[in-house]
């Protein structure tokens, strides 16, 4: 159910260059730490129904292009009695209590959504996977840029939403060839977006509050997080799936030769035997 707290929840804070700055604290209005999970839920699930289009469609026997003649005579004939071929029991039939469109949109009240909507936020603001940007001035689209910025922040592999203060052209088309990375303004964000992210990149007036411009420093590129991608683990697991097959082949391997070389001996001892008996009896 819904989870509150009451500290006020603080956020890491960089440049638009990747340069550190200080923690700062998030507005108490919005991050007051409530988590509501069913809501959340209602959410995620009236969003992903409201993109399907429901187009499945089947045809009855009345739909079914044929079918205007009787097959054969009502009587004199043997058989049972049929009045079209596009019944369903034909081949080539209508189909019985087949789906024939339908609408899957859910309405969900106003309220709901900004509550599911700051639960995630909170969420994620709980989790420390929501980091603050002071201002996303970018001149031209350079995606170059946006990489670095990510690699500074360590979260190449990760999932990141960024979320800027009004519709930016510049910083859209400088995510939009990143294949884990979608940048929205903060005002048309979902509770969709934000649970399928891992890093949440927020600019700092999206918030309501403007940060000073720092100096930018020269960094190097920060360690990734712990938390691997899917790719990675999935990775990782045919490498070690792969290790333990080749290590069993060599351990039967060295089972078969063993095995062979043992039934190997006997037969050469009896062979020896063998020919010492003949040359005792020709002796």
């Amino acid at each position: 159910m819904a989870e509150t707290t009451n500290q006020t929840l603080k956020a890491a804070a960089f440049t638009a260059g990747g340069t550190e700055r200080e923690r700062v604290d998030l507005p108490a209005d919005l991050f007051d730490g409530t988590v509501n999970m069913p809501v959340m839920h209602q959410a995620v699930k009236a969003y992903l129904g409201n993109q399907r289009l429901g187009l499945a469609y089947t045809k009855t026997r009345g739909l079914v292009t044929g079918g205007n003649q009787k097959p054969w005579k009502q009587k004199g004939t043997g058989r049972a009695r049929q009045g079209s071929r596009r019944a369903p029991h034909f081949v080539g039939g209508g189909t019985v209590f087949g789906p024939t469109g339908r609408k899957y949109n859910q309405t969900v009240p106003r309220q709901i959504r900004a509550l599911a909507r700051k639960s995630a936020l909170n969420a994620r603001a709980g989790e420390g996977a929501l980091i603050v940007i002071d201002n996303f001035n970018y001149d031209a689209p350079s995606t170059k840029q946006m990489v670095s910025l990510l690699a500074a922040l360590g979260v190449t592999d990760n999932k990141v939403l960024i979320l800027t203060d009004g519709i930016k052209p510049n910083v859209f088309l400088s995510g939009r060839n990143l294949q884990r990375t979608q940048v929205m303004p903060y005002s048309d964000v979902s509770t969709y977006h934000i649970l399928w992210s891992d890093v949440v990149l927020v600019e700092s007036n999206a918030l309501g509050y403007e940060l000073a411009a720092v100096e930018e420093k020269p960094h190097a590129a920060r360690p990734k997080s712990a938390t691997k991608s899917r790719g990675a683990e999935k990775a990782e697991r045919k490498t070690a799936k792969a290790a333990t097959k080749s290590s069993n082949a060599h351990k039967t391997a060295r089972k078969a030769a063993k095995a062979a070389g043992k039934s190997a001996k006997p037969k050469a001892a009896k062979k020896t035997a063998k020919k010492s008996a003949g040359k005792k009896k020709g002796k």
